[in-house]
């Protein structure tokens, strides 16, 4: 174990995942959202399958016992990427971004209703205090007067999508009972391709020179974050690197200021520290309490990053 190189690759493939989604912020403005989500799958697959085959994991990750468990997992986690798409389009990075954070408060919740995990009064008095910093974040965009419809749209878009992505990480936690870890990610971003490629009668579009570069380049840094991120769980414990991946919304802002020259709102800030602060407290509690979600978070990536991821 080397708690240091851990932490170091998590920050790395945080700051990797966040410019891929401030990629897709980019693309979305032209280019629709399913082909965003199918150059984003297709291309990882890139960096994946290359990494599965110097670990000598090519077979396993090919290999299953459920295919058709895989199937609705990478469903679910498909849809979630096209609702964090399409709000994207919609929201500042840093807002997105931090709307993501709720992902871990919805899991506490869905990990107790479907898993039959046992969540005391602490961790629901997080979850408690994190949805109110959801409030607090969505007030700029759905409150008395918001910014405009696109952006109604986009928080409630954010805000499903974290939810969904909630869902397939409780379905990643009962699949990695029996299936690897590279199985899980490969056939999500195999199921992710073939998904945004069945859009295509809806209105793809050619995109222009540099366009086609962002998309590539785009899908390849999310293949090569996914790496990072499962590298750093070989190297730390889930509760030592998990927390910071929570430096997503620093890179959020300054990408956000510097490509678009989006300054998030105090309010927006102060709810993300709210939701932030529950989902450490979360970590800490389940790091007492002896809970182990290492391979959903190598499957998924960090709560921001994710399933975008």
């Amino acid at each position: 174990m080397n708690p240091l190189l851990g932490i170091g690759l998590v920050l790395v493939s945080t700051l990797a995942f966040t410019f891929m989604n401030a990629i897709v912020r980019y693309l979305g403005q032209n280019i629709p959202v399913g082909e965003v989500v199918f150059a984003r799958s297709f291309f990882a697959l890139i960096p994946l399958l290359l990494w599965m085959a110097w670990r000598g994991q090519l077979a396993s990750g090919l290999r299953t016992s459920n295919p058709w468990a895989h199937v609705f997992r990478s469903g679910v986690g498909a849809f979630a990427m096209f609702l964090n798409f399409a709000a994207l389009a919609l929201l500042p990075l840093a807002d997105a971004t931090a709307i993501g954070f709720t992902t871990p408060l919805f899991t506490v919740v869905l990990a107790a209703l479907f898993l039959g995990e046992v969540v005391r009064v602490r961790r629901w008095a997080a979850v408690v205090v994190g949805l109110l910093g959801v409030l607090v974040m969505l007030w700029p965009h759905i409150g008395a007067q918001p910014r405009g419809d696109s952006s109604m749209l986009g928080a409630i878009l954010a805000l499903m999508g974290a939810l969904t992505v909630s869902v397939a990480m409780t379905q990643v936690r009962h699949l990695s009972r029996t299936e690897t870890t590279s199985s899980l990610v490969f056939y999500f971003a195999l199921v992710g391709a073939l998904v945004g490629l069945a859009t295509l009668p809806w209105g793809w579009v050619v995109p222009t020179r540099w366009e086609l570069a962002l998309m590539v380049s785009g899908g390849f840094i999310g293949g090569v974050a996914q790496i990072l991120i499962t590298e750093s769980y070989r190297h730390a414990d889930a509760s030592v690197v998990a927390p910071f991946s929570y430096s997503s919304m620093i890179y959020a802002v300054a990408i956000g200021y510097v490509w678009f020259g989006e300054v998030p709102q105090a309010i927006v800030l102060a709810g993300a520290a709210i939701v932030i602060a529950a989902g450490l407290f979360v970590i800490w509690r389940e790091r007492r309490l002896g809970l182990d979600r290492t391979e959903e978070r190598r499957a998924e990536g960090p709560p921001a990053g994710g399933p975008t991821a």
